[in-house]
């Protein structure tokens, strides 16, 4: 139990906004602002491709990721 509770409160943390700004309906267009355990969290099988959006991840913190 203690091992899942971070994912837990990084789900709730990513799920309370997007059902606030209605980002629950396929076709949508979600930016995720880097790729960290709440990007994976709001790109992955939980949110993003589960509610069918057309998630962006922007990652520019070093020269390497510009591509």
């Amino acid at each position: 139990m203690d091992a899942a509770t971070p994912l837990l409160c990084a789900g709730i943390t990513i799920y309370s906004p997007m059902i606030q700004h209605n980002m629950c309906q396929p076709g949508k267009k979600l930016g995720v602002n880097g790729l960290g355990v709440l990007g994976h969290i709001a790109r992955g099988e939980w949110f993003g491709k589960t509610f069918g959006l057309h998630v962006t991840v922007i990652s520019i913190s070093s020269p390497s990721k510009m591509e």
